[in-house]
């Protein structure tokens, strides 16, 4: 049997990527629902749809600063304006003049009415006065106090916004599962709502685990492996909009990692391990949360995907409220990529988000590359959009493995588990990947 023939061998023995992705995800559900202050509700999602209480505009009012009149006075159709020559170069060679009987500021509120021939002068955001169905711009006019003269005329209902115009009481404002973002609060708040019912954010613990591993500060040396993992996977569970923790380094002990889960159980919606998901010597988490006692499974089940980098992940509940625990490799890049396929839809689901998985684009190839036979594989790349439309993708240096290529990504490259070589020129499937500069 050749090379290739024992890779593909292993390969058909590894659990697919989407069929261990619907495994775990039907597990889930999403988080109960909270009634949260307006201006808590920012970066949540709703778990019910919203129905605006009031109409927006509430009432008629100006859109400019300017003059409210009459258009049937302003037109020439009335009987109330005069007529005065116009200043030099004023086009039409004549103004009109109406008197101004008042001012009106956002914050009036007593109700008045236009007679033939007057104007109210207005500020944007005024109540408009009864009968006004123009308002004349201050810069068309000589901003006159008690009289003033009209340069230019407006069409029927310039400057106005009336009641309801953009949202009449009844509308639909936004669907459950929508994310609640700085405009929709606008939305929300313009139509009278101060409360709204969402998910709340999941509530993510991040543990490293193994008996190599030192905190930040420092370089890694033969037996001392720098603890990047802990804090990578915080920042990507807080990016999804997770309240994330990292509690920090675990040693491999059996009755110390049972105990620190158990503790975080009271404070996570959540649990992301990173290391010790294989079967090496050293691989203890799989060997402790895997572990049968009394004829009965461990809380957490391992299972090898086809997946490239970091084919063994876990997935199972610790703890008497049956908390998710997530459990992803060492390897740096494999960890990353790791929580993009198996801890991200998890966060979004927990919270309520629709859709779990990140957008994704076809992209023209612009190199040729390699993947190993019967995984799919998740290759750092920079998209790109093409001029005159569609996208091309470059794959980065060094591979899925490399921190640099992740660092410097803005999409995943997914190449199919039947993929062993993907041309230049040819079509390939790119996750893009949201990098908040």
């Amino acid at each position: 049997m050749t090379a290739t023939a024992d890779a593909e061998a292993a390969a058909n023995e590894l659990t697919p990527l989407a069929d261990y992705l619907g495994s775990v995800l039907r597990r889930l559900r999403a988080l109960p629902p909270l009634d949260l202050d307006l201006t808590q509700a920012h970066g949540n999602v709703l778990a019910e749809d919203v129905v605006a209480p009031h109409a927006f505009p509430a009432f008629d009012q100006a859109a400019v600063d300017g003059y409210a009149a009459r258009w049937e006075d302003i037109s020439g159709g009335g009987r109330g304006p005069s007529y005065v020559p116009a200043p030099s170069g004023t086009p039409g060679g004549r103004t009109i003049r109406l008197n101004v009987v008042g001012d009106l500021g956002a914050a009036s509120w007593r109700p008045v009415r236009l007679t033939p021939g007057s104007c109210f002068s207005v500020a944007a955001g005024a109540p408009l006065p009864v009968a006004a169905d123009v308002v004349v711009p201050v810069e068309w006019t000589d901003q006159g106090m008690a009289a003033v003269e009209i340069f230019r005329t407006p069409k029927r209902g310039y400057g106005v916004r009336r009641a309801g115009e953009e949202l009449p009481a009844g509308t639909l404002l936004a669907r459950a599962g929508t994310y609640v973002s700085p405009a929709l609060v606008a939305v929300f708040a313009a139509t009278g709502i101060g409360h709204v019912v969402v998910r709340p954010s999941p509530r993510v613990v991040i543990v490293a685990t193994g008996d190599e591993l030192v905190d930040v500060g420092r370089g890694s040396q033969p037996g001392q492996v720098v603890d990047a993992n802990s804090h990578a996977l915080t920042a990507a569970a807080a990016e999804v909009g997770a309240l994330a923790y990292r509690v920090g380094i675990c040693d491999d002990d059996p009755e110390g990692l049972r105990g620190l889960l158990e503790d975080q159980t009271l404070r996570a919606d959540l649990i992301i391990t990173t290391g010790g998901t294989g079967t090496g010597p050293g691989d203890m988490v799989r060997r402790i949360l895997s572990r049968r006692e009394g004829g009965r499974a461990g809380p957490v089940t391992f299972t090898d995907v086809a997946l490239y980098p970091g084919t063994a992940l876990g997935f199972g509940t610790v703890g008497a409220e049956e908390v998710p625990v997530v459990c992803l490799p060492g390897d740096p890049g494999a960890a990353l990529i790791g929580f993009e396929v198996l801890a991200r839809p998890a966060i979004q689901l927990l919270a309520g988000a629709e859709p779990v998985f990140r957008p994704s684009v076809r992209a023209h190839l612009l190199e040729t590359v390699s993947s190993p036979a019967g995984l799919r594989e998740f290759r750092p790349a920079h998209v790109a959009e093409r001029r005159g439309g569609g996208y091309t993708v470059q794959p980065l240096r060094g591979g899925p493995f490399t921190l640099s290529g992740l660092a410097e990504a803005n999409g995943l490259l997914v190449l199919g588990e039947r993929v062993t070589t993907a041309a230049a020129g040819s079509t390939v499937d790119v996750l893009l990947l949201d990098r908040r500069r």
